[in-house]
């Protein structure tokens, strides 16, 4: 079993985001599985259902620092990652960090800026680092990037490059949220916004024990063997172009182990699996080219059919 006091903490947490961030317990619970397993978070959803006050939400709850990046066609690397500048007082070039040196980056409209400057999260996402002119700086821990895209629009948007999209432990919806839950988020706002008064419950060193946790996490042999098959069988699905790669594995495995902590349990079970594969592993396919052209099955449908082919361990 998870020890008492961090389980008490991952309770906590959860529900001081959803004090704001109303009707959407399972979308909170994602962004907890990626933040806890040291991952990063792709929403792809309409405009306007919360996707900023999710992640200022989690950045208050944190005691961490926040950044919006609101992304653009004339972005550039430099305004993300930052550019050193000329210091006459001691004749030297001094970094000046960009947006990206925050513990919670909100990644707004990622797909409407060019795959240069798309690329330019890379090395940031994958090694927790970023590099400039030679020079290696080391971002803050925790760092988490949520990426937002509208599925929705087309004209001047860029798709993510496979290579990016990978990088993602998840890609998630929100959706819209209930008559009740929407009655809710009108009273709530009717005075002032909620996340001025939302206290932190955690703080980063916090944080950084429970990701630590998730690694001590028991992963059996058998439910090893559980994410190996699915894996497999999507490389030889039909439909599929290109099936699981093993970070997206890996990935599974480790998302598998964060939400049983959330759980509050020491082990991971086949319907951890079950639960994280659908957002864990359709953004890393891709399907034919006869069916990319919005005929069969989608990618979500094509993985919820892999899980539900796929033996379950006993």
């Amino acid at each position: 079993m998870v020890p008492a006091d961090l389980h008490d903490k991952t309770v906590r947490l959860q529900a001081n985001i959803e004090r704001v961030f109303i009707g959407k317990p399972e979308a909170v619970r994602l962004v907890l599985v990626g933040l806890f397993a040291g991952g990063h978070i792709l929403i792809e959803d309409v405009p306007g259902v919360g996707k900023t006050t999710l992640a200022r939400a989690l950045a208050r709850s944190i005691r961490s620092s926040f950044r919006r990046i609101q992304f653009t066609p004339d972005l550039l690397p430099t305004d993300i990652l930052g550019v050193p500048i000329y210091n006459e007082a001691e004749d030297c070039f001094i970094f000046k960090p960009g947006p990206i040196f925050a513990n919670v980056v909100l990644a707004d409209e990622i797909n409407r800026t060019t795959p240069r400057t798309q690329s330019s999260l890379l090395e940031a996402m994958n090694e927790a680092q970023v590099s400039v002119d030679g020079a290696t700086h080391p971002l803050p821990h925790p760092f988490i990037v949520l990426a937002t895209q509208n599925p929705h629009e087309f004209e001047g948007t860029f798709p993510l490059p496979e290579s990016q999209l990978d990088r993602f432990l998840m890609r998630i919806e929100i959706g819209y949220p209930s008559r009740d839950d929407e009655r809710r988020v009108l009273a709530t706002q009717r005075l002032a916004n909620p996340l001025d008064t939302l206290e932190p419950v955690l703080d980063g060193p916090d944080v950084v024990a429970l990701q630590a946790a998730v690694r001590e996490v028991r992963v059996d042999d058998s439910i090893s063997d559980y994410i190996l098959e699915m894996v497999a069988r999507s490389r030889q699905a039909p439909e599929l172009e290109i099936g699981v790669s093993p970070r997206g594995g890996l990935a599974l495995s480790r998302a598998a182990q964060a939400l049983a902590l959330l759980d509050g349990r020491g082990y991971v079970s086949p319907d951890d699996v079950k639960r994280l594969a659908v957002p864990v592993l359709a953004h890393r396919v891709i399907r034919r080219a006869a069916l990319s052209a919005g005929k069969g099955a989608t990618e979500r449908q094509i993985i919820r059919q892999i899980v539900q082919a796929t033996p379950v361990p006993v």
